[in-house]
């Protein structure tokens, strides 16, 4: 103060938190099943570094059929509910989700699940859905990579 150089040094430290998850077990697989018959697995979603209370929603892929049409073969459901919950040591709640299959029609396809959270951020892991024909049934594998 007063052209005065101060004799206090101010010192700034933090961390840098960004939200992610993580998912159990790290892949799934759907049995196969004939056409027009739904095949389930179950994840557990393992929110870490929230720091504040959000909500995942899921961002299923679409895929084009040789007719033009855009469907989308996949449901999701949370069963006990979306919302990431915080604790009070800030930890979060565990979330189960079912994920489901189901086509009437022969389809092969790769494409991603996204988790977002409630502010847009596509979080750090993602499921990557992998569709392979094998006569009349299907093959889900459900792989976890980096975004």
């Amino acid at each position: 103060l007063n052209n005065n150089p101060s004799k206090y040094k101010l010192t700034l430290s933090g961390k840098l938190r960004s939200p992610k998850i993580s998912f159990h077990p790290p892949f799934l697989m759907l049995m196969p099943v004939p056409l027009d018959v739904e095949s389930e697995g179950v994840v557990t979603i393992i929110p870490q570094e929230f720091i504040r209370q959000s909500q995942i929603r899921v961002k299923l892929p679409e895929l084009e059929l040789a007719d033009g049409t855009r469907t989308c073969p996949f449901s999701v459901r949370f069963p006990e509910g979306q919302d990431i919950v915080l604790s009070s040591d800030g930890t979060a709640k565990e979330l189960i989700c079912h994920i489901s299959f189901k086509s009437s029609k022969p389809m092969s396809l790769l494409g991603d699940l996204l988790f977002i959270d409630q502010e847009e951020n596509r979080l750090l892991e993602q499921q990557t859905i992998v569709f392979l024909p094998y006569t009349h049934t299907w093959h889900c594998i459900t792989l976890i990579k980096k975004l």
